[in-house]
């Protein structure tokens, strides 16, 4: 029964979250809605977005730089309206939330604060083949400090023969570094094979160690369930326009563990809106930071980034992440099985990069074809499907509860083996 069509309807219509979708601005072609599966690339643009929008432009056009303190939405105190919904999606306290930025500028700063090699503690632990950006982040910034990437970076990666890296040699290389290690950055979600890694486990053993821990949430946020302050991360980064919806180049934001909030030998790198708000400005001489993560930040936010993400997160907090969070492990399970069901009436076509345990992904399906994948993923694009294409031969798809339908992932798996 779980093959046919009537059976993905009947999801979609006892779905608590339907009613969502009609939320965001679905793509069309010849008046028909596309397959929209690239929420892990660039989620869909509601409705609402253009309404908080143009709010903010009235009050530009009415009030020019006064709009920072007047109107209905001050632009001085609209970080006030996305930290708290954020706080939910995250897990985390309002105050250890700043909105600004993106993610790559963020994972700098937040190394000024928590990489401080000393002696021999010097290493940082990360994934083999992370993001570029990531990579390129270590890089520079390693070389800035005057040193080697190659003799500081320990990159754990997947044992031969397979995609996916082991929880348990994490956890081994942060062990064997020993007291040589200073930082364990990781990613929160493997960008192409979708695993999700157990970050609560990875903070405990790095802290064991004597190190810091933060992550890189990019795939993580909006996606799955986060718990960062009990968890005791010390610091996570993240873009917002993946599963976060909030637009091309959106403002990233980071979290700060509240421990830090008030620790005055912290380095970090400083700007006037980090600035304690009481005496901001006095424009006085000597940096003074707001006892919260809103220390720091460093230029003023643009209050058009702010408006586009606020459009998104109103929309979290009224169908609820833990809601969002259900729907998800309900639509990543029937698309495995029609994938699993797929395989066996042809096999060796393709094969799922993505584990099958519930708890080690979300979102995303990373599917490896054997022959052909490029040819294969045009003619899906051909047939209204937008998916996403990793050289040298990985499809990537991500259905998303909030504006994705059961019978979508129905019509992706037909036109798949077709």
């Amino acid at each position: 029964m779980k093959k046919e069509l009537a059976y993905a309807f009947a999801l979609d219509a006892s779905d608590p979250l339907a009613s969502y979708r009609q939320e965001f601005i679905i793509p069309e072609k010849d008046g028909q809605h596309q397959v929209y599966f690239l929420g892990n690339s660039l989620g869909l643009q509601p409705k609402k977005t253009a309404y908080f929008l143009n709010e903010v432009l009235d009050q530009w056009a009415r009030y020019g730089v006064e709009g920072f303190f007047m109107g209905e939405d001050p632009w001085l105190n609209y970080h006030d309206h996305l930290v708290k919904p954020l706080a939910a999606i995250v897990g985390a306290l309002p105050s250890e939330l700043v909105v600004m930025n993106q993610l790559t500028v963020n994972l700098h700063l937040m190394m000024v604060s928590f990489y401080r090699p000393a002696g021999k503690r010097k290493k940082i632990i990360c994934e083999a083949k992370a993001f570029p950006s990531d990579q390129y982040m270590f890089e520079t910034h390693l070389k800035a400090l005057g040193y080697n990437p190659d003799e500081v970076l320990v990159e754990v990666g997947p044992r031969a023969g397979e995609a996916c890296i082991r929880q348990q040699d994490i956890v081994a290389a942060i062990h064997e570094t020993g007291d040589e290690l200073a930082l364990v950055l990781w990613g929160g979600v493997n960008y192409y094979t979708g695993q999700v890694f157990d970050l609560e486990a990875i903070t405990t053993a790095g802290h064991n160690a004597g190190a810091k821990v933060g992550f890189d949430l990019a795939h993580a946020a909006g996606n799955i369930p986060l718990n960062l302050h009990a968890w005791n991360v010390d610091f996570a980064c993240w873009c917002s326009y993946k599963y976060l919806n909030s637009g091309p180049g959106a403002i990233g934001a980071a979290f700060i563990h509240e421990r830090y909030h008030r620790e005055d030998a912290l380095y970090r790198f400083a700007g006037w809106w980090g600035y304690e708000k009481e005496t901001r400005f006095k424009m006085e001489k000597g940096f003074r930071p707001v006892q919260s993560a809103e220390g720091w930040q460093l230029s003023t936010p643009s209050p058009l980034l702010y408006a586009a993400h606020r459009a998104s997160l109103e929309i979290f907090s009224r169908a609820g992440f833990e809601n969002c969070v259900k729907k998800s492990r309900q639509m990543a399970a029937y698309l495995r099985y029609l994938l699993e069901d797929l395989q066996q009436d042809q096999p060796g076509k393709f094969e799922l990069l993505t584990p099958s345990d519930p708890a080690q992904r979300g979102c995303q399906v990373s599917l490896l074809i054997h022959t052909g994948g490029r040819a294969l993923f045009e003619q899906l694009t051909e047939q209204g499907i937008f998916a996403d294409w990793r050289e040298p031969d990985v499809i990537r798809v991500a259905p998303v509860p909030l504006y994705n339908r059961y019978q979508e992932i129905w019509h992706f798996v037909q036109e798949l083996g077709r």
